[in-house]
């Protein structure tokens, strides 16, 4: 039973993620906010509650697009229930990935003690 109640956050988590990226990518075209990428949706057990995790490429501000997330986040929830007619939509919140850019640090990091060492 307990592989049936994991599933069904993730299951759900990839759902959310399918048909979320079409509309953050509306929303950010229309507001010129650079490129919105999903990273991981993490569903809460209970199915109330999404963490979406994304990240920014291009000429988008970390801050102005997490305002623009903000404050379509009731929007985007009704269009997603609209499109998957779920009995109950969790609620969404939106969180910057920094993982990306911590690894980009770390792996200049891992190439610069590289190159440090073929010099000596």
């Amino acid at each position: 039973m307990s592989g049936t109640t994991t599933s069904r956050p993730r299951r759900l988590g990839h759902l959310l993620r399918r048909e979320l990226a079409p509309l953050l990518d509306e929303l950010a075209q229309e507001q010129g906010l650079g490129l919105i990428t999903i990273t991981v949706i993490d569903v809460s057990p209970d199915l109330r509650n999404a963490k979406v995790l994304y990240t920014v490429l291009g000429n988008g501000d970390r801050d102005r697009v997490a305002g623009a997330l903000s404050r379509a986040g009731g929007h985007l929830r009704h269009e997603l229930a609209r499109i998957l007619a779920l009995r109950r939509m969790p609620e969404l919140r939106f969180q910057y990935d920094e993982s990306v850019e911590r690894g980009a640090r770390l792996s200049r990091l891992i190439d610069q003690l590289g190159s440090g060492e073929e010099e000596s």
